[in-house]
Parts: C-alpha cells; structure tokens; sequence
C-alpha cells in the first residue's frame, strides 16, 4: 500500500480497493497490472518516487510517506518520514503499524522536544504493545490475529541528520557520490534482521543459550524455532507470548515446548548520521526487491534514470 507525501501532514494510509474506499484517493499515481507507482512527489528534504507491487492474492504491505512537523504541535522540528511495513499472515499488522507508528513519533517527539534514538525506539516498543492489546482483545474472536506480523523499516530526516530504525528483513540503501571514482556508490545503512544471515542466528543462541531448536534449518531455509525466517517484527504474538501460542490458534504454529521470554522481539536497530553533500539519495525496499538485486544495482537504476525510475526511494534537494 502507498501513500502520496506532501509538504503538510496527510492521511497515513492509502487502503485497498477491496475495502470500499473511493478510487479517487489513488489518482496521485498510476496502475499497471499488479503494479502502483507515484513517479515524483515534493518532501521537506527533495523529492521521492513511491511503486508497489503485489506477490500475493492479498496485499499484505503498507508503506508511507509523511512531511511536515514531526510532533504534535507545528512550531516543532519539521522533517520526513518514511515507513516501509512488509506484512506476513495477513494484511493487519501492517495496517496497524501504518496507521498507529507515525503518531507515536510525533508523540514522543513532542514529550521530548525533538527527535532522538530514545523518540524512535519508544514509539515502536509503543506500537507494538498496542498491537498487542488488539491481540488480546481479538484473541477468542479471531485467533489467527497472533500469527500476523510485520517487518518494519522506518527513515527519518530531521536537522540535518538521518535516522533509520529497522526491526526485520526491509533495507534502506545510500546513493553516494565517492569524490575520487566520481561514481555513484550503494552504503547499506541497516541491518537484516533474517535467520539466514550467521550474526543473527548467533543473537538468537546468544539469547536462547538452553533452546537447540531456537533456529533450525527447514528446507534449505533457516528459520526462527522452524517458523520464520526474521527475527524481529512488530506483531507475531504467538512467538512472543506463551499465552497466544495455545488453542485456539492453529496447531502449525504452535510450539509444543513452553517458552517464558519473548523469541523475537520489536526492537529495532537504529543508526544516526548527518547527511553529506555527497548522499545523493536513498532507497527503502522490503526483501521482495533486495532478493533479486544487489545493492550496487538497484543504486545504478535510481542513478542513470532518476527522473523516471519508479523504485520507492527518497532524492534531497539539489
């Protein structure tokens, strides 16, 4: 899902057709078969260009685009902020998270008066406990609630610094400019929170030193207690909360041996640095694009067609 960012706040979400909602909210950009893409839009910070396409019979994603103030009232700082949600088990974590994050941001923004790590890392940790009420609320009605998750990729760019926050297995990567080859090259600026990466399935034993089953190695996948293959999320509250794993949700995710702390966790990692002359522009993709392109290529696309691609990424003012 996509949202069109303008120079003030806008509604977070753009929401399925499927759901009743009037046409006329998509006419900021274009369809082509399974594909939506938004090729310009104005920010704070420059430019973007917005796509989606859609793997799955259901569209299970979200993702926004949000310029202006950063708290709640506008003389605060004001900036952008960019939220890739990449959903799995259904579409309603990431709904969730996309209409619930960014408020939280601007709430914590304005207790603290201004942006920080803390302001971030409090508003997922925020988000994913309301999350988790909803679960509890829903749980005898809708059971299957527990297993739905999202990965969660969050940029921000505030007073000259960039803050990215990652909790999952989306990627933001730097378009920059390397003075001596005069050549455009790709930094990836967060970390994969994915079993299949060696660092993360050391975190996983480091924290579960009793457990040989935290990840296991299904089909040529690894995969978190044989479940999942990331680790960290926003939702999936059956590996999370022992009372979720249990009747009635579905056997095949249930885990047949007790667990007393949380095997993923909403945590994100987040990085802070000041933007440079030379960072061109920024890319924020879920997996589905990183799995088939290096991080060189996708920065080469964006490079030699940057009036035109229609990649989701983020261009600063020349």
């Amino acid at each position: 899902m996509v949202t069109t960012a303008l120079m003030r706040i806008v509604s977070p979400c753009w929401k399925p057709s499927v759901e009743g909602e009037n046409s006329s909210k998509h006419s900021n950009g274009r369809f082509n078969g399974l594909l939506w893409h938004k090729e310009f839009g104005s920010h704070v910070n420059g430019d973007f260009s917005m796509a989606v396409i859609q793997a799955n019979n259901l569209l299970e994603d979200h993702s926004q685009v949000e310029s202006g103030p950063l708290g709640l009232l506008d003389d605060g700082p004001h900036g952008t902020f960019v939220g890739i949600y990449d959903g799995h088990g259904g579409p309603e974590t990431a709904r969730f998270v996309c209409d619930n994050l960014f408020k939280n941001i601007k709430k914590f923004t304005s207790q603290s008066q201004g942006m920080s790590r803390d302001v971030i890392k409090k508003a997922y940790l925020a988000t994913e406990e309301e999350f988790m009420s909803l679960v509890k609320e829903l749980w005898l009605e809708k059971p299957q609630i527990a297993s739905v998750g999202a990965c969660c990729l969050v940029g921000v760019i505030c007073c000259g610094y960039l803050y990215i926050a990652n909790a999952g297995d989306s990627r933001v990567v730097l378009g920059k400019l390397d003075k001596f080859d005069k050549c455009v090259k790709a930094i990836q600026l967060s970390s994969d929170h994915n079993a299949s990466v060696e660092s993360v399935r050391e975190e996983l034993q480091n924290r579960h030193p009793n457990d040989p089953q935290i990840v296991v190695l299904k089909h040529k996948v690894w995969r978190v207690k044989g479940l999942i293959q990331v680790s960290r999320s926003i939702g999936d509250a059956y590996l999370k909360k022992a009372e979720f794993n249990r009747a009635p949700l579905l056997t095949k995710f249930r885990i047949s041996d007790p667990f007393e702390k949380p095997i993923m966790t909403a945590e994100p990692t987040i990085t802070v640095q000041k933007i440079l002359p030379e960072d061109h522009f920024l890319i924020f993709a879920s997996d589905g694009l990183w799995d088939l392109l290096t991080n060189q290529e996708v920065v080469d696309i964006v490079n030699s067609n940057s009036r035109h691609v229609s990649f989701f990424f983020l261009k600063k003012k020349n």
